[in-house]
């Protein structure tokens, strides 16, 4: 079973998750359908003191940092669709986000297919503030 590469942001992630009170379940999460696996970067869960419950989250990191920024987001969209079919099968209570550094975000989905994509589909983010390295839910 190979395992994925990290994402330059992992660590940055993982942290800012850590330091707004999410617990790290799994580094990765891994996914099993089938004869099929595929990981998922980070999956976490957080004590929900007034509901007397836990809210589980599985977050896939990404950089758009390769050769285009077009195939970065269809690969990124395939890996988001993948990842929440099998979750909706395997973990229907864990939610999926895509985190992405809010700059990126804000060219990215600036664009005419990032627009698009925004407009059609139900994509949960959480953006990565560069500067204070904290997350929030977008």
């Amino acid at each position: 079973m190979k395992m994925p590469a990290k994402d330059i942001y992992h660590d940055t992630v993982r942290n800012a998750l850590i330091k707004d009170g999410w617990t790290i379940t799994d580094d990765p999460l891994r996914l099993v359908y089938g004869k099929q696996d595929v990981f998922v970067d980070l999956g976490a869960e957080k004590l929900l003191a007034a509901q007397k419950g836990e809210r589980k989250i599985a977050v896939e990191i990404k950089s758009f940092r390769g050769r285009s920024e077009v195939e970065d987001l269809e690969k990124a969209l395939g890996q988001y669709i993948l990842y929440e079919d099998v979750l909706s099968e395997n973990e229907p209570e864990r939610e999926l986000f895509l985190a992405v550094i809010q700059s990126t975000f804000e060219v990215i989905f600036a664009d005419s297919f990032g627009k698009l994509l925004l407009e059609k589909n139900v994509l949960n983010f959480w953006l990565l503030n560069g500067k204070k390295r904290r997350l929030r839910n977008g």
